[in-house]
């Protein structure tokens, strides 16, 4: 049992990283108050607010394992409300090179399901958590700080009637998505301007949801295709959800924007490297209106390098990074966020004051969880017009990469390490032993 060390927090967004930080600082305050702008669903239907909610998301295994840790069962409370689970095996991989790359029982799985079904069986396991209350139809509008300017006390929020409220708490946490009010509150408290690193991308997507045919391939459940970079920048996923359903995201970066419409999908879909994901959903029946969302950059906000962090603010999830959505690592990275978050909170217990200094110890913390998402996320430096600073061994790093897949293909060990890395379960460094460089440099050395 964990010791209380507060009396109230505020968590400011209800998406995936609010609802797992407030389930973590549950254990460690007396009371959760969630504050969603959207008013929340009864059933698994997007918030109005999120219409990246109707793309595909991936809930990678490293977030599920955090998600399991944060509420006991979740996995199984995921697969009774229709999650399908995928494997190696069941999910046909297509890269350059390896049309398909093999599909292996390697002993791994991870579940697909809608963004709206994975929230809406998230928050019915945090609301079961009696000291969290989740408030939707809440707008927060300014985070309040001290007089002294050296720590935030609460925030200001707008109910959905347009009414203003005030509410104080020992801790504010940022969940919100774009970390706006984070970094509007350091501004007002005097604070320099956060460092950012950015990775323009431009990445833009197209998602439409079809009804899974009676004779789906029996050979798969799911299928990546990547592109043939940097000459070939357009890729797309399927992926299987509950109610017997297919989503499919197709994309591209720069500039080329799937279109919005069925005819223009389907053609999109046609123009791929390879014909699969086209032959699958060509005489499947499309159900809803296609989505399209632009993400112009992946971002890293450098919180740690704030001198005297103000006490009482925690951002949290996107607020500090958001990555390129096609790695599917954004829930993830929240989730094992907050597992950490929770085990600091228990490691300073017993301190006179456990929230002094929290937010730096935090962001010392979780620079392990972000190096190998940021690590995957720099891969799209390999198209020219990526916009940032190239890492300075790119092209080597890319040599490497590509002697690890011709490596996975031959070696299950090294297939299985790959996907462990890519699912957030063991750090990038992993792939990079000495023993696997040896081989990696080896095979390089000999023809394809």
């Amino acid at each position: 049992m964990s010791r209380i060390v507060g009396e109230h927090v505020i968590v400011v967004g209800a998406g995936m990283g609010g609802l797992a930080a407030a389930k973590a600082l549950s254990a460690h305050f007396d009371r959760v108050t969630v504050l969603e702008r959207d008013l929340l669903p009864l059933d698994a239907t997007p918030r109005q607010g999120t219409p990246q909610a109707r793309h595909l998301h991936a809930l990678l295994a490293g977030g599920l394992v955090a998600l399991n840790e944060l509420l006991p069962g979740f996995e199984t409370e995921l697969e009774q409300a229709g999650a399908i689970r995928l494997t190696p095996q069941s999910l046909r991989m297509e890269r350059p090179g390896f049309d398909p790359y093999p599909q292996r029982d390697l002993g791994l799985s991870w579940l697909s399901m809608s963004r709206p079904m994975l929230e809406f069986v998230t928050r019915q396991g945090v609301g079961r958590q009696k000291n969290i209350e989740l408030l939707g139809g809440c707008r927060v509008v300014e985070f309040l700080a001290l007089p002294s300017g050296s720590a935030v006390s609460g925030v200001r929020y707008e109910t959905s009637d347009g009414k203003a409220n005030t509410i104080v708490a020992d801790l504010v946490v940022d969940a919100s998505g774009r970390g706006v009010m984070t970094l509007a509150a350091l501004e007002s408290m005097g604070f320099p301007k956060t460092e950012e690193t950015e990775i323009g991308i431009d990445m833009a997507y197209s998602t439409a949801i079809f009804e899974q045919p009676v004779d789906a391939p029996p050979a798969w459940k799911g299928v990546i295709v990547l592109p043939a970079a940097p000459r070939d920048n357009r890729g797309a996923f399927l992926s299987p959800i509950e109610n017997n359903r297919w989503i499919v995201s197709v994309g591209a970066n720069h500039g080329d924007a799937p279109p919005g419409d069925m005819e223009g999908f389907l053609e999109f879909a046609k123009s791929l490297r390879t014909s699969t994901i086209y032959d699958a959903i060509k005489d499947a029946k499309p159900i809803g209106p296609i989505i399209r969302f632009l993400l112009p950059s992946s971002v890293r906000r450098r919180f740690e390098t704030v001198q005297s962090f103000p006490n009482g603010l925690l951002p949290i999830g996107d607020a500090i990074s958001r990555f390129n959505p096609v790695f599917g690592q954004g829930m993830s990275v929240a989730a094992q966020e907050a597992v950490i978050l929770d085990r600091l909170l228990r490691a300073r217990a017993a301190q006179t004051d456990p929230l002094d200094g929290l937010a730096a110890v935090f962001f010392a913390e979780i620079q392990g969880v972000l190096e190998t998402p940021w690590g995957i996320a720099t891969s799209d430096f390999i198209y020219p017009n990526t916009r940032g600073e190239r890492p300075a061994n790119f092209e080597q790093r890319m040599q490497f990469n590509l002697g690890l897949v011709r490596l996975g293909a031959q070696d299950p060990s090294i297939h299985k390490l790959m996907i462990e890395v890519n699912h957030l379960l063991k750090p990038q460094g992993a792939l990079r032993a000495p023993e696997i460089s040896e081989r990696v440099a080896k095979l390089m050395a000999t023809p394809a």
